[in-house]
Protein backbone atom coordinates (compact mmCIF):
# COMPACT_ATOMS: atom_id res chain seq x y z
CA UNK A 1 0.00 0.00 0.00
CA UNK A 2 1.95 3.03 -1.20
CA UNK A 3 1.89 6.21 1.05
CA UNK A 4 2.52 9.81 -0.08
CA UNK A 5 5.05 11.41 2.14
CA UNK A 6 2.44 13.72 3.78
CA UNK A 7 0.43 10.14 4.65
CA UNK A 8 3.61 8.58 5.68
CA UNK A 9 4.97 12.20 7.81
CA UNK A 10 1.07 11.80 9.50
CA UNK A 11 1.07 8.25 9.96
CA UNK A 12 4.44 8.29 11.81
CA UNK A 13 3.84 10.90 14.11
CA UNK A 14 0.73 9.25 15.22
CA UNK A 15 3.15 5.84 15.71
CA UNK A 16 4.88 8.13 17.67
CA UNK A 17 2.37 9.45 19.62
CA UNK A 18 -1.85 9.25 19.38
CA UNK A 19 -2.91 13.09 18.92
CA UNK A 20 -5.43 15.03 17.72
CA UNK A 21 -4.77 17.20 14.37
CA UNK A 22 -4.03 20.47 16.09
CA UNK A 23 -1.33 18.54 17.96
CA UNK A 24 -0.37 16.76 14.42
CA UNK A 25 0.32 20.44 13.04
CA UNK A 26 1.99 21.66 16.46
CA UNK A 27 4.41 18.79 16.11
CA UNK A 28 4.90 19.59 12.32
CA UNK A 29 5.63 23.20 13.12
CA UNK A 30 7.91 22.59 16.18
CA UNK A 31 10.38 20.04 13.79
CA UNK A 32 10.42 22.41 11.06
CA UNK A 33 8.75 19.32 8.86
CA UNK A 34 7.33 21.62 6.47
CA UNK A 35 10.76 22.14 5.00
CA UNK A 36 10.98 18.72 3.33
CA UNK A 37 7.83 17.72 3.25
CA UNK A 38 4.86 19.90 1.49
CA UNK A 39 2.21 19.42 4.69
CA UNK A 40 -0.45 22.58 4.94
CA UNK A 41 -2.44 23.23 8.07
CA UNK A 42 -5.55 22.57 6.09
CA UNK A 43 -4.63 19.34 4.31
CA UNK A 44 -3.87 17.46 8.43
CA UNK A 45 -7.98 16.74 8.79
CA UNK A 46 -8.66 16.02 5.24
CA UNK A 47 -5.17 13.21 5.46
CA UNK A 48 -6.42 12.12 8.89
CA UNK A 49 -9.47 11.89 7.16
CA UNK A 50 -8.09 9.83 4.12
CA UNK A 51 -6.33 7.68 6.11
CA UNK A 52 -9.09 6.57 8.62
CA UNK A 53 -11.06 5.74 5.41
CA UNK A 54 -8.12 3.28 4.19
CA UNK A 55 -8.46 1.77 7.60
CA UNK A 56 -4.60 2.87 8.49
CA UNK A 57 -5.64 5.11 11.52
CA UNK A 58 -8.88 4.80 13.96
CA UNK A 59 -10.15 7.65 15.75
CA UNK A 60 -11.47 7.65 19.19
CA UNK A 61 -14.89 9.19 19.86
CA UNK A 62 -14.55 12.40 21.70
CA UNK A 63 -16.46 13.34 25.15
CA UNK A 64 -17.83 16.07 25.73
CA UNK A 65 -19.90 17.24 22.71
CA UNK A 66 -19.14 18.57 19.49
CA UNK A 67 -15.77 20.72 20.33
CA UNK A 68 -14.02 17.84 21.62
CA UNK A 69 -11.30 16.54 19.42
CA UNK A 70 -11.00 13.43 17.99
CA UNK A 71 -7.07 11.65 19.11
CA UNK A 72 -6.42 9.45 16.15
CA UNK A 73 -4.07 6.34 16.47
CA UNK A 74 -2.49 3.83 13.79
CA UNK A 75 -4.48 0.55 13.61
CA UNK A 76 -2.04 -2.71 12.74
CA UNK A 77 -2.25 -2.35 9.04
CA UNK A 78 -1.44 1.58 9.34
CA UNK A 79 1.63 0.15 11.25
CA UNK A 80 2.49 -2.28 8.68
CA UNK A 81 2.32 0.11 5.69
CA UNK A 82 4.00 3.12 7.26
CA UNK A 83 6.88 0.36 8.31
CA UNK A 84 6.78 -1.01 4.19
CA UNK A 85 7.09 2.58 2.94
CA UNK A 86 9.62 3.59 5.31
CA UNK A 87 11.96 0.61 4.50
CA UNK A 88 11.71 1.39 0.77
CA UNK A 89 13.01 5.21 1.31
CA UNK A 90 15.30 4.28 3.45
CA UNK A 91 16.67 1.67 1.42
CA UNK A 92 16.40 2.93 -2.00
CA UNK A 93 17.93 6.11 -3.87
CA UNK A 94 15.61 8.18 -5.63
CA UNK A 95 16.27 11.33 -7.52
CA UNK A 96 15.27 14.44 -5.61
CA UNK A 97 13.89 17.51 -7.82
CA UNK A 98 16.77 20.42 -6.64
CA UNK A 99 16.06 23.81 -7.95
CA UNK A 100 19.32 25.11 -7.01
CA UNK A 101 20.86 22.74 -9.11
CA UNK A 102 18.24 23.52 -11.89
CA UNK A 103 19.43 27.47 -10.56
CA UNK A 104 22.95 26.33 -11.79
CA UNK A 105 22.21 24.90 -14.79
CA UNK A 106 21.54 28.12 -16.09
CA UNK A 107 24.35 29.86 -15.04
CA UNK A 108 25.22 30.93 -18.25
CA UNK A 109 22.09 33.36 -17.80
CA UNK A 110 23.76 35.37 -14.89
CA UNK A 111 26.88 37.93 -15.17
CA UNK A 112 29.89 36.96 -13.53
CA UNK A 113 29.15 39.34 -10.38
CA UNK A 114 25.51 38.56 -10.26
CA UNK A 115 26.39 34.79 -9.53
CA UNK A 116 29.13 35.90 -6.97
CA UNK A 117 26.19 37.77 -5.15
CA UNK A 118 23.58 34.94 -5.39
CA UNK A 119 26.21 32.52 -3.99
CA UNK A 120 26.96 34.71 -0.94
CA UNK A 121 23.42 35.26 -0.24
CA UNK A 122 22.51 31.84 -0.36
CA UNK A 123 25.36 31.59 2.10
CA UNK A 124 23.99 33.74 4.54
CA UNK A 125 20.47 31.54 4.24
CA UNK A 126 22.41 28.29 5.07
CA UNK A 127 24.08 29.50 7.90
CA UNK A 128 20.89 31.35 9.27
CA UNK A 129 18.92 27.99 8.80
CA UNK A 130 21.74 26.00 10.25
CA UNK A 131 21.40 28.39 13.04
CA UNK A 132 17.19 27.58 13.45
CA UNK A 133 17.49 23.95 12.80
CA UNK A 134 20.23 23.59 15.81
CA UNK A 135 17.98 25.55 18.15
CA UNK A 136 15.21 24.07 16.96
CA UNK A 137 16.52 20.48 17.62
CA UNK A 138 17.98 22.20 21.30
CA UNK A 139 14.54 23.11 22.20
CA UNK A 140 12.71 19.75 22.01
CA UNK A 141 15.51 17.84 23.71
CA UNK A 142 15.19 15.05 24.25
CA UNK A 143 13.66 13.67 20.59
CA UNK A 144 12.40 10.67 19.96
CA UNK A 145 14.88 8.40 17.98
CA UNK A 146 13.11 9.47 14.63
CA UNK A 147 13.10 12.94 14.94
CA UNK A 148 16.95 12.93 16.30
CA UNK A 149 17.99 11.06 13.33
CA UNK A 150 15.59 13.52 10.93
CA UNK A 151 17.32 16.84 12.74
CA UNK A 152 20.81 14.64 12.42
CA UNK A 153 20.23 14.55 8.60
CA UNK A 154 19.23 18.06 8.03
CA UNK A 155 21.93 19.38 9.79
CA UNK A 156 24.66 17.15 7.88
CA UNK A 157 23.02 18.33 4.62
CA UNK A 158 23.11 21.78 5.64
CA UNK A 159 26.46 21.84 6.79
CA UNK A 160 27.44 20.20 3.66
CA UNK A 161 25.64 22.59 1.47
CA UNK A 162 27.58 25.31 3.74
CA UNK A 163 31.24 24.15 2.73
CA UNK A 164 30.48 23.65 -0.92
CA UNK A 165 29.15 27.52 -0.77
CA UNK A 166 32.10 28.80 1.41
CA UNK A 167 34.37 26.95 -1.33
CA UNK A 168 32.90 28.46 -4.22
CA UNK A 169 32.36 31.98 -2.52
CA UNK A 170 35.99 31.74 -1.85
CA UNK A 171 37.33 30.69 -5.19
CA UNK A 172 34.57 33.51 -6.88
CA UNK A 173 36.16 36.35 -5.39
Amino acid sequence: MDLTITELTILGLLIERPQHGYEVEQTIEQRGIRRWAEIGFSSIYYVLGKLERRGLVAADEPDGGARARRVFRPTTAGREAAAAQTIALVAHDRPVAHPFLTGLANLSLLPEQTYRDALATRLAEIDTRLAGVEQARAAQAPLPPAAAEVFSFSLALLEAERAWLAQRVAVNR
